[in-house]
């Protein structure tokens, strides 16, 4: 029993009573902010190897963003990487990260379908799909089940059956084996329903964007409720964004 004892006085408190007020270790890369100081921007455009650094004046998509942290590494007083975990929005180009502007990343309220907040505001089942994921998010995501994050205390589960859930939650870049498969699931989510982009790979197509290994014909042609950045997604992100496009 005394050794019980050491152990959890050793390992600490693990459970997260407010998930909206965690804190995360400093190694964590989170919402960039960038400066306004001038460099040589064409060569900070051409370390991103997804071409999410646009220049003129400097930009940084998250939605592409790997957060490999090199821009950060080769300019360190240009871009900065904070510990802001809340990343997620309704709002694509919310999730461009401007030079000089040193704003959240938040749900647009205005733009959230009313039947989200009618049906789904305590309660919500999710179906994750992996649509050619690499399994780094999906191992994230059922993480938000664990005593850590605890994300069913809100309500928000993921299901084993599309037929059982409010909407689908999408990993990976969705390659073209996938493209179909996708779309069954998705149909067989009964109305209404809503569709999450968790992830680098699933919001752009990471690094395989542009390639003919993708299909990204569901992701262009259906509206999109929530996009969660990350490489991969942290829990706190994807908690944050969830509870914020349900929350009323």
């Amino acid at each position: 029993m005394i050794k019980n004892f050491i152990i959890l006085a050793h390992q600490g408190k693990q459970y997260i009573p407010d998930v909206t007020k965690a804190a995360v270790p400093g190694i964590f890369k989170g919402r960039p902010v960038i400066s306004g100081i001038r460099i040589n921007e064409k060569k900070l455009a051409g370390i991103c190897p997804v071409d999410a650094i646009s220049t003129g004046p400097v930009s940084l998509d998250l939605g592409k963003c790997t957060f490999c942290g090199e821009c950060s590494f080769a300019f360190p007083g240009k871009i900065m990487f904070t510990a802001d975990y809340r990343l997620a929005s309704n709002d694509r180009d919310m999730l461009v990260v401007r030079e000089n502007e040193d704003r959240p990343i938040s749900v647009d309220r205005g733009n959230i379908r009313s039947e989200v907040h009618r049906f789904f505001r305590g309660s919500l089942k999710l179906r994750q799909v992996s649509a050619g994921g690499d399994n780094s998010c999906e191992l994230e995501l059922n993480a938000c089940g664990n005593v850590n994050f605890d994300m069913g205390r809100f309500g928000i589960e993921f299901v084993a059956s599309p037929r059982h859930a409010d909407g689908i939650v999408i990993t990976g870049p969705i390659t073209e084996n996938m493209a179909e498969p996708l779309r069954i699931c998705y149909e067989a989510v009964p109305h209404p329903k809503i569709i999450i982009l968790a992830g680098t790979d699933a919001i752009s197509g990471g690094i395989f964007a542009g390639t003919g290994a993708l299909n990204r014909a569901f992701a262009d042609n259906n509206r999109i409720d929530l996009y969660v950045p990350g490489n991969p997604v942290h829990p706190l992100a994807f908690i944050n964004g969830v509870l914020d496009l349900i929350t009323p």
